[in-house]
């Protein structure tokens, strides 16, 4: 039975905007010694971390989970084949979906430099998550002039060259269009057409798609499709079935997704979901089996 959409009022939307422009610093514990710090933390299957931000940027990585990151402007879904660079004092707060092992490395300024002016998710290679990993596992006042700082600048250096992935989905400035979207994001599974969703704003579906591309930078039909694409990448890695991702999500046939999901990532969502959970459980394991050796 199809769940019916809970409709927000301006004020949600205002209280929402109003969160993050409140939002508290949340202090990097030993930030001031070191150029990298590296922090590592489990989170239960959905947890909620409350709007926050850092005055360093960050690196936002989960070797097994799923997050949903979101700011006022943006949301990402951030599986564990990739990350989340964010800039230094970006308001944001944090979604798990399952079990969520978090590894964030906090940069500061003069190390940030090359990376994303603004928020991007990031492709994670092999060679970033074993040096995440490893580097997670060093001590916290580690030697930036030995062989622990060389890898800390070896993953830095990694970072900036890792390829962008369009994982993000944009969101409105107006309440109107924010409480739309937010109708839409909650039954994904209805395929509703232009002329309703401008139906219920009281305009015409023209002045709805020249907004829409106005506030968000992309058109109306793209963001439903990206919504849908998120979405199917949080299902999938929770390790849903990909014919059973195709229905819920309102698609003719499995095959139908699958061509839409090859088209926007370049594999299909069997493979992509085999790829990420394998690498989860991989980088679990390397986690708890080996540790940062050097010489003596």
């Amino acid at each position: 039975m199809d769940k019916k959409p809970r409709i927000r009022s301006a004020s949600h939307h205002l209280s929402a905007e109003s969160a993050f422009a409140a939002a508290p610093e949340s202090p990097v514990q030993g930030a001031e010694k070191r150029a990298v710090v590296i922090r590592h933390t489990s989170y239960p299957k959905g947890h909620h971390i409350q709007p926050h931000w850092h005055s360093r940027a960050q690196f936002v990585y989960a070797i097994a989970g799923t997050m949903r990151v979101r700011t006022a402007r943006h949301a990402w879904i951030v599986p564990p084949s990739r990350a989340l660079w964010m800039p230094a004092r970006t308001a944001h707060e944090i979604q798990m979906y399952g079990v969520v092992a978090m590894h964030s490395a906090y940069v500061d300024a003069a190390a940030s430099a090359g990376m994303p002016a603004a928020c991007a998710v990031l492709e994670v290679t092999p060679l970033a998550r074993e040096l995440i990993v490893r580097a997670a596992a060093l001590p916290a006042a580690y030697d930036e002039r030995g062989d622990d700082g060389l890898l800390m600048q070896l993953l830095i250096a990694e970072i900036r060259r890792l390829p962008r992935s369009a994982l993000d989905l944009p969101l409105p400035d107006s309440a109107d269009l924010t409480q739309l979207c937010e109708r839409i994001l909650a039954d994904l599974s209805k395929r509703r057409s232009s002329a309703r969703d401008a139906g219920e704003m009281n305009t015409s579906t023209r002045t709805l798609y020249r907004r829409f591309l106005s506030e968000t930078g992309i058109t109306f039909a793209r963001w439903k499709q990206q919504a849908r694409l998120l979405e199917s990448i949080r299902r999938l890695t929770e390790g849903a079935p990909v014919t059973t991702v195709a229905i819920d999500l309102g698609y003719e046939s499995p095959s139908a997704f699958s061509t839409m999901f090859r088209r926007a990532l370049g594999v299909a969502p069997r493979g992509f979901a085999v790829a990420s959970m394998a690498g989860s459980t991989d980088m679990m394991t390397t986690a708890e089996s080996r540790r940062w050796r050097r010489p003596r």
